[in-house]
């Protein structure tokens, strides 16, 4: 087994002994308040369900912690070794041995029980809260070699995004300009059709007849170029036949008579 594994298990164990203590001083102390036993039950239900989200996103964050990585590690030369790291997970033991000695004598079990559970919680509250974080924060502030990875690191990450960006906006920018060149093209190629499209829809000629020729036209325009080739030039049919029809109402048609051609589809009439 690894040793990040070993690290793993070990702290799991930790935690579930840390959550045990604290069950046991609250439940001790509700007790000691004259709260009867089946109030401490009904409401142990309930928390059941809290502990167990809290404890596994405590988890989650703490195996990533855990498992840092190298380049983390030059930053926190002294968080990140292998000594740190094991008395940082056996911290909950470690405060349950010291209130094992601290309630040497004492014979009441109860009593035993509950000074250990109290050097659980305010050892592994200390460890994991304000030590941890203190002896991080003075690692960054006080090693040279800390503050100029750390900026060297963010100085990376910042080109990085940087460069990411500007290929994004390269390609969105020769999308762009392929959409703009084949609108181009569309136009000139399709021109005939979109004046015919045009006068099929001002003409009023036959209908069905009309149908069949848009059909015959819409499905040109999807071997040439796809819907947005369709739909490039329905634009340019509509466009030319407002041109035409001199302030009089155009009845579209098209979107109806393309309906199933490729991926076209008809607006809902609902």
């Amino acid at each position: 087994m690894s040793e990040r594994k070993i690290l793993r298990s070990i702290h799991l164990a930790g935690t579930a002994w840390f959550i045990l203590c604290v069950g046991y001083i609250l439940v001790l102390a509700l007790r000691q308040a004259g709260v009867n036993w089946w109030v401490i039950f009904s409401l142990s239900g309930y928390s059941i369900l809290i502990i167990f989200l809290m404890t596994s996103l405590y988890l989650f964050a703490i195996f990533r912690g855990v498992s840092r990585a190298q380049t983390i590690e030059a930053e926190h030369p002294l968080t990140c070794t292998n000594y740190y790291r094991v008395f940082y997970v056996t911290s909950p033991f470690l405060g349950g041995l010291a209130g094992c000695v601290g309630m040497i004598g004492e014979d009441r079990t109860g009593q035993f029980l509950a000074g250990v559970a109290l050097g659980t919680f305010v050892t592994t509250f200390l460890v994991w809260v304000i030590v941890d974080p203190v002896t991080g924060l003075l690692e960054m502030l006080l090693l040279p070699v800390s503050r100029r990875h750390r900026l060297r690191r963010l100085a990376q990450a910042r080109a990085e995004r940087k460069r990411k960006r500007k290929d994004h906006e390269r390609l969105l920018a020769e999308v762009l300009a392929k959409e703009e060149l084949d609108r181009r093209h569309w136009q000139e190629e399709l021109r005939p059709q979109a004046k015919r499209l045009a006068q099929l829809l001002t003409d009023g000629a036959d209908f069905k007849q009309a149908e069949r020729e848009a059909v015959e036209i819409g499905l040109k325009a999807w071997q040439i170029g796809g819907l947005s080739c369709m739909q490039e030039l329905r634009n340019m049919a509509i466009a030319i036949s407002k041109d035409n029809s001199q302030g009089e109402k155009i009845i579209d048609y098209i979107p109806f008579w393309w309906d199933g051609i490729g991926s076209w589809r008809s607006p809902s009439l609902g």
